[in-house]
């Protein structure tokens, strides 16, 4: 099967982007959120994204157009009918994913791929609850989607080795590259990343400043962002999330640091609340 018609649930930082890079590889897309107000907050963010290339050069005005009337927002989740691929970039919560999955099962064509984004949660078991297991594939692209260049492909137990073909070719398409990862909880980039970065929380915790903890990492292991400026970007709930999930596979080493689960309390959440380790006001 080609795919032509990609369906993104969640037009947030991850379904935007990923609207985005599929309209731009010429893909025809539906972009869908709960709102009116949330899907156009999304595209806004698309819009913002191709102006920027446009001012650098990267493409023209007339590309910019282009790529923009291949993506449609919509808030009517029966727009996945026509889908061949439909990617979930929903909160990244297990039972909201389930609930996502379980409606694009009755709602998508018998052979529409369902893929996930979820940088955490097993493929698995997502696909346990969709009568097309074969057909469930893990799609996890990185932060921000429009720059980083891997993308983790995840096979669950039962995904086909044709839906693992058709997902590589998508992906390649886009002018990502692959890495193909286990299905357990955080796959191979969040387990390493989310470890190192609980253990920069318990630094802090320790008296070191965020700012000496971040240019230590920067300027002895060459890191191109912090440990914690990079919390503050993804977002501190999303990782303390992420380890509780990986906690529960995996045990004590993924215990989050107590740091962290204050801050969510208190409403530091990073960039996106205007204050994390680090003020942005």
């Amino acid at each position: 099967m080609e795919i032509k018609r990609v369906f993104v649930q969640g037009a947030g930082t991850m379904g935007s982007g990923i609207a985005h890079v599929s309209a731009q590889a010429g893909y025809e897309v539906v972009v869908m959120d709960l709102s009116t107000k949330l899907v156009q907050k999304g595209m806004n963010s698309i819009e913002k994204s191709l102006q920027r290339s446009v001012e650098k050069g990267r493409i023209s005005i007339e590309e910019k157009s282009s790529i923009l009337s291949r993506i449609k927002p919509v808030i009517d989740l029966e727009e996945a009918k026509g889908a061949d691929l439909a990617i979930e970039a929903v909160f990244e919560d297990l039972d909201v994913k389930k609930k996502v999955f379980k409606e694009l099962d009755e709602i998508c064509p018998s052979r529409t791929i369902l893929g996930s984004n979820t940088s955490t949660l097993p493929i698995a078991a997502l696909a346990s609850l969709t009568k097309r297991p074969d057909k469930v594939v893990g799609i996890h692209f990185m932060h921000p989607v429009q720059v980083m260049r891997g993308v983790e492909l995840i096979r669950a137990r039962r995904t086909s080795d044709e839906t693992m073909a058709i997902a590589r070719e998508f992906v390649q398409k886009l002018g990502k590259e692959i890495v193909e990862a286990v299905d357990y909880a955080g796959f191979i980039v969040s387990r390493i990343i989310d470890a190192m970065l609980n253990e920069a929380v318990r630094c802090v915790m320790d008296g070191n400043k965020p700012e000496e903890i971040d240019r230590a990492m920067k300027i002895c292991t060459n890191f191109p962002m912090g440990p914690l400026e990079l919390i503050d970007f993804a977002g501190v709930d999303i990782v303390l999330h992420g380890l509780e999930t990986m906690e529960k596979d995996f045990g004590d080493r993924y215990h989050p640091a107590p740091l962290l689960r204050q801050m969510v309390r208190a409403g530091y959440l990073g960039r996106k609340a205007g204050k994390g380790f680090y003020d942005y006001t």
